[in-house]
């Protein structure tokens, strides 16, 4: 086969997370050039920023078998299987070495502000797929590159796109104004500036997620401290109580998530936390140094100090402007893949694994993988992430028999990942029921058979 100027060209990769990565390691495995672009300073930038706190996931099911294949050399060795590391510990002890591996292949500070086809905009169909990619770049000295690619893997995530207090999906009124008292991330208390800031203090927390459980819990344990007598939250939900409001509780098979959950529960029950129901966020006034949360239906909560957003996350796609994307009208995710994650239908542990197929776009050899494939759906597994890079890798070269093939076989209920509480492992027993177990069945290879199709 003649192999032309673009076939020699490197696949770009954005972003240096778990997913981008490990996307790297199996386009090197295939004899591919990676070249990885990250927009922060550290590979696994992201992941860093919530260093405090432990995945659901074990280390056995957070580590791709390919990056580990290619790490093996170097003498690293999987940190145990069945231990839940934090982020911390996924970045220092397995990104970080991945990373180095890469080398050279890895660009760090360096901010993707652009993807087209060369010399053709949106609009242009004239040849369009026989041009290359060109990928703009901007540094964080300030200077700019442009690059030219054979492929682009967009694995940027969403961490940097968190969603806002507004119940209509847009910001609050006020609250860009009232930036300096409003978070959206769970706070690192074991921090002392960050400790000062919420001990004593009146906090709302906003979201029903694993992240809300989290802030809800951590806030509960400053309060009964000694430095936190004061400490006060009112936690936010823009539905509801139900019996399930909480998870699965002590049924919950996968035990440091049920923990979790009844760790956000007995904020609750023991006074520490206020739950306010069906309270969609119109406005945030400020009232003096506090701040004054104002509902859709008027209603007004007594003044807080500080507010943290914990209400989920989208995708950033303004760098992708000048493509062909085929995306879902409500999730923002592939019009593939869609239906698959569709939270008002699935659950975590109901998603089956997915390549190529569910991931392609008008535009061809782009593909949004790892959480950014998900645009505003939850609950994305790290396992999914590396099935999607080994099928859409194996597309990238040529190898359709092996992209079409699904490798990754998971027990029905799935291994779901998320945020657990700070330094307390848990208990691995499986005892009970639950939306997500922990997996009792988990295959990854060749010969795996084919997960059932549609929901």
């Amino acid at each position: 086969m003649n192999v032309t100027a673009t076939d020699r060209l490197p696949v770009v990769i954005v972003g240096a997370g778990p997913t981008g990565l490990a996307a790297a390691a199996h386009l090197v495995d295939r004899g591919l050039e990676p070249l990885v672009l990250e927009a922060g300073v550290r590979a696994g930038a992201a992941v860093r920023e919530w260093s405090h706190v432990r995945l659901f996931s074990t280390w056995g099911e957070v580590v791709d078998p390919v990056a580990e294949k290619l790490l093996a050399p170097t003498g690293w060795v999987k940190p145990d299987e069945g231990t839940y590391p934090t982020g911390a510990d996924w970045a220092g002890d397995y990104l970080q070495p991945l990373a180095d591996v890469l080398g050279d292949r890895v660009r760090l500070d360096a901010r993707v502000t652009g993807v087209s086809r060369t010399g053709r905009d949106r609009v242009v169909d004239a040849a369009r797929e026989e041009q290359p990619f060109t990928v703009h770049i901007r540094y964080g000295d300030g200077r700019e590159e442009r690059v030219l690619a054979s492929a682009v893997i967009d694995a940027s995530g969403t961490w940097s796109t968190p969603s806002p207090a507004g119940g209509d999906g847009l910001p609050a009124l006020g609250e860009r104004a009232a930036a300096d008292r409003i978070s959206y991330r769970v706070p690192d208390l074991r921090d002392p500036a960050v400790r000062a800031r919420f001990a004593g203090k009146r906090t709302a927390v906003i979201g029903t997620g694993a992240s809300a459980f989290t802030a809800l819990a951590s806030l509960a344990a400053l309060a009964k401290s000694q430095d936190g007598s004061g400490t006060h939250t009112t936690w936010i939900l823009r539905r509801g109580i139900s019996g399930s409001t909480f998870g699965g509780g002590e049924a919950d098979q996968l035990p440091a998530r049920g923990a979790l959950g009844l760790a956000a529960k007995a904020a609750v029950d023991e006074g520490h936390a206020d739950a306010v129901t069906g309270f969609r966020t119109d406005a945030i006034e400020r009232d003096g140094e506090r701040l004054v949360l104002i509902a859709e239906d008027g209603r007004r909560l007594d003044p807080v100090d500080e507010v943290i957003v914990l209400t989920g996350f989208r995708p950033d796609l303004t760098f992708l402007d000048e493509l062909r994307l085929g995306l879902d009208e409500r999730l923002q995710a592939p019009v593939e893949l869609a239906p698959l994650i569709d939270p008002n239908l699935h659950s975590c542990g109901t998603v089956y694994p997915h390549g190529v197929k569910e991931l392609s776009h008008p535009e061809k050899d782009v593909y949004l993988v790892g959480m950014k494939s998900y645009g505003r759906a939850p609950s994305f597994l790290a396992l999914t992430g590396y099935e999607q890079v080994r099928s859409v890798v194996a597309a990238i070269a040529g190898d359709r028999e092996s992209a079409e093939r699904v490798e990754l076989v998971l027990p029905e209920t799935g291994v779901c990942g998320g945020a657990g509480l700070f330094d307390q492992p848990a208990d691995t027993g499986t005892e009970g029921g639950g939306c997500c177990a922990t997996p009792t069945a988990l295959q990854i290879g060749i010969g795996a058979p084919a997960a059932p199709g549609g929901c």
